[in-house]
């Protein structure tokens, strides 16, 4: 076991998927802890750090939705949902709930495993301090395109994984429309979403934490009939 491998945290009342899905992944070279619910997950949660979270959406108690939406408040850990329901109503709620990905049950391990690597390759990786930092100021908030971090003043904004990449897309093209056939095209590279509706729901929570008004948006604008563009000050 090494101690530098990914940090997987499976939450899922039946005990039998646990068990298997924590087997699976540790032989594919990562650490697993489990939990039996979301009351046992926020233990875990309080005392160590997790790369990603995979969430049962059914559950006994507090549902994954519900969990999944109050943690996004909290940490900026990587969410892929479990879901019963592979109904498209029902993946776009799991991602304004705040999760980064979903698979519909049941799903071949495989696939998971193909869906984790995709999501973590997304989660930016830190550059080394030495390197001077290019950034875009947008208004009281600065993004850091070296880290691909978001600071409001002296205050780091957590980012998901889709928002990262969403942020990274932008970055390049500051000042050029991206429609949205573009964006799907580059998220499904990096093995996010693949639906134009998926993209609007992340423009919206992404403009959540780069605009002073939100509904307003000054710097992630709307270009009528070509989709989205970044134009920081």
């Amino acid at each position: 076991m090494n101690m530098d491998d990914p940090h997987i945290l499976i939450v899922d009342d039946d005990e039998r998927i646990r068990s298997l899905l924590q087997k699976f992944l540790i032989r594919n070279g990562f650490l697993v802890s489990t939990a039996r619910d979301a009351a046992h997950a926020r233990r875990l949660l309080s005392g160590l750090e997790f790369d990603l979270i995979v969430l049962d959406v059914m559950m006994p108690g507090e549902d994954g939705m519900s969990l999944c939406r109050d943690l996004r408040t909290q940490i900026s850990t990587p969410i892929l949902l479990l879901t019963a329901k592979g109904e498209t109503a029902d993946r776009i709620a799991g991602l304004e709930a705040g999760a980064d990905d979903y698979i519909a049950k049941p799903f071949e391990p495989k696939e998971l495993l193909l869906r984790i690597n995709a999501i973590l390759r997304r989660v930016p990786q830190a550059a080394p301090a030495a390197i001077a930092p290019k950034a875009l100021n947008m208004g009281p908030f600065r993004y850091d395109i070296e880290r691909g971090e978001l600071w409001n003043g002296d205050d780091l904004v957590r980012l998901t994984a889709t928002e990262s990449q969403l942020m990274k897309i932008f970055s390049g093209k500051v000042g050029e429309p991206i429609t949205r056939t573009t964006l799907v095209e580059e998220l499904s590279r990096s093995g996010g979403q693949t639906q134009e509706r998926a993209v609007d729901v992340q423009i919206t929570r992404l403009r959540r934490k780069i605009e002073v008004d939100p509904k307003q948006p000054r710097f992630l604008q709307t270009i009528r009939g070509s989709g989205y563009m970044l134009q920081p000050d």
